[in-house]
């Protein structure tokens, strides 16, 4: 099944700048662009090392019941500049009807200006459980019990 994901501009934002895309035919993220507010549109944003903004793609999102997006960095931002996401995997709840902005930090060592409809992140869409959680008496043994954080090997 493929998801219908409904789009809305706010209100200012660029009709020019594309909507989320797939870059290639087995891509699984959409990349979705930076939709600047129009005194920003000339100069970009910049962000300076070590730190973090929330860069306005000009949508809104509606997700069917059942699925998700999460939103990604994309990896040639991360290995050219050091710029990736705060919150990563961001999640968009199928019920979250305001804007979708992108969560980005520069860890590098540069300033690094994002420019009006450039690709910024990924959104990948997935289908979503909802677990019951519940109260026990015990868990049940297994043979890793509660090692964690390394405790299968290094790193």
């Amino acid at each position: 099944m493929t998801p219908n994901v409904r789009v809305t501009r706010d209100a200012g934002a660029d009709a020019n700048v594309a909507l989320p895309s797939y870059e290639t035919p087995g891509a699984a993220g959409a990349d979705v662009r930076a939709n600047l507010a129009s005194a920003d549109r000339a100069t970009g944003l910049t962000l300076g090392p070590k730190q973090r903004c929330l860069v306005p793609t000009g949508l809104r999102v509606e997700i069917p019941p059942g699925f998700e997006i999460q939103v990604r960095p994309r990896s040639g931002l991360a290995l050219k500049h050091g710029v990736t996401l705060v919150n990563t995997p961001g999640t968009i709840d199928s019920d979250y009807r305001g804007p979708l902005g992108v969560l980005m930090i520069n860890l590098g060592h540069e300033n690094f200006v994002i420019t009006h409809g450039e690709r910024i992140a990924q959104l990948v869409v997935a289908a979503v459980v909802q677990g019951r959680f519940q109260v026990a008496e015990a868990l049940s043994d297994t043979v890793r019990g509660a090692g964690g954080f390394g405790s299968t090997g290094r790193g």
